[in-house]
């Protein structure tokens, strides 16, 4: 086995070791300095957020961050929410009051919607209660915006009817009527309504424009807007939902409007990751959101509703009812990570890696020179041995088998020397042994009777 290990001991090998472990170490590098491919789920295909993730993959793609994202599109938020559930996508764009996904932590808010009624002064309705019995106006609207009013009206104990019976609402049901968006002042106008609903970015233009549509058929540009006084109580009720304020003045005008801050509640798309997803990682993305939020918006305006999940503190944002990320928090509290934290356990593994390879072969070589120097002293031993052997041999034929061995020792000893460049002391005690050896035995050869 020793013979067998012996080429490990050879000066060519340990270099050609040395440049494999280096370019190891090359190869790992070059993988870490990789760009990270996270794939996002993403819905509704209808949506803005489609349109959104789309501009920020650009904006990662020509910058060459370091993260990067693939897209894989959904057509409900409820299916992009069970792809990060179930272990297809590290992202997702989703919708808490729909389903939020058991593994999933926020990094940002997309946009938060709210819930906006309203209608012209001449139909006065101020309250969700108030709604009892009358006509509901909406243009399309997906399912989980539906299942969000239905809810918000049971609280009120309110029943959504949405026939198309021309037939009017019973006290306690709110009919829902389907309107276009650009048919709305008309609808107001025809009395096919009473008011108009809308769950959206309260800053959104189709916002101002609802608004303007109720405006324009009021006396004097009243406009009512519902509120939801009881905001608090409702997210008790339904925790996934969110208490929003529309500021007054938002939509501008003389009267200004709303005249007072709006109190409703409303729902948000997040940008969800999986609760495993390494917190670099996590800060990352969540750091390149905002980074490359104005290159996003020169392709859609909806990057201009992305923003931080609010919080008080670091506890609290772990803690919430939805939470936060804690990478993303990192990011958030400028806690940001330097190469070494970033690869810190990698390179440690590598380097533990490299120096155990580099110990290993450093004692195989130690074990083998030793076992080389042994073999020599084995060699010394048995060329004094063979000197005190020929001096009592007298037979000739015994005395050529111990000649051809001391050719065999010299040959074993030059072949070591060979390979291992051994210390000028152990080689010239080899050669006296030798001389020694050759000279004893000739001089036996010559001493023997005839």
């Amino acid at each position: 086995m020793i013979n067998g290990l012996s080429w490990l001991v050879r000066r060519e090998v340990l270099l050609l070791s040395a440049g494999a472990l280096l370019a190891a170490g090359a190869a790992a590098a070059w993988y870490l300095l990789q760009a990270t491919v996270l794939t996002v789920a993403v819905a509704p295909r209808d949506g803005t957020e489609p349109e959104l993730i789309k501009a920020y993959a650009d904006a990662l793609d020509s910058g060459g961050e370091a993260v990067r994202l693939k897209i894989l599109s959904f057509d409900d938020v409820r299916e992009s929410a069970a792809a990060l559930q179930d272990g297809r996508a590290d992202l997702a764009v989703v919708r808490p009051d729909v389903l939020l996904p058991t593994n999933g932590l926020t990094l940002a808010i997309l946009r938060d919607q709210a819930i906006i009624i309203v209608s012209p002064e001449q139909a006065p309705i101020k309250a969700f209660p108030k709604l009892a019995g009358r006509r509901l106006g909406i243009a399309a609207h997906r399912d989980a915006d539906l299942l969000l009013l239905k809810n918000l009206l049971g609280y009120y104990s309110l029943t959504l009817d949405t026939e198309t019976s021309a037939l009017p609402a019973r006290d306690r049901t709110v009919r829902l009527v389907r309107v276009d968006q650009d048919a709305v002042a008309a609808a107001f106008r025809e009395k096919r309504i009473d008011a108009f609903i809308s769950i959206i970015a309260p800053s959104a233009p189709k916002a101002l424009a609802l608004v303007n549509a109720a405006r324009s058929v009021a006396r004097g540009g009243k406009v009512e807007f519902i509120t939801v006084e009881d905001d608090g109580a409702v997210i008790e009720r339904f925790p996934r939902l969110q208490s929003v304020t529309v500021p007054g003045g938002l939509f501008g005008g003389d009267p200004k409007l709303p005249t007072d801050d709006v109190k409703t509640v409303g729902a948000s798309y997040r940008l969800m990751a999986r609760a495993n997803l390494s917190r670099v990682v996590a800060a990352d993305i969540t750091q390149q959101l905002f980074e490359k939020r104005t290159a996003a918006a020169a392709k859609t305006d909806a990057a201009e509703y992305v923003q931080a999940p609010a919080y008080d503190t670091t506890v609290a944002a772990t803690s919430a009812r939805i939470p936060i990320h804690p990478g993303a928090v990192d990011y958030y509290e400028r806690e940001q990570h330097g190469f070494v934290e970033r690869y810190g356990d990698t390179l440690y593994l590598l380097g533990a890696i490299a120096g155990g390879l580099v110990s290993v072969l450093a004692w195989i070589r130690q074990r083998l020179v030793g076992l080389g120097r042994e073999r020599i002293d084995e060699v010394i031993d048995r060329l004094l041995a063979l000197t005190e052997e020929i001096q009592t041999v007298q037979d000739a034929t015994r005395l050529g088998a111990l000649n051809a061995e001391i050719d065999g020792l010299a040959a074993k000893a030059a072949r070591y020397a060979r390979a291992r460049e051994p210390d000028a002391r152990t080689m010239s005690a080899v050669a006296i042994a030798i001389e020694t050896a050759r000279s004893t035995l000739w001089n036996r050869l010559r001493s023997r009777p005839t």
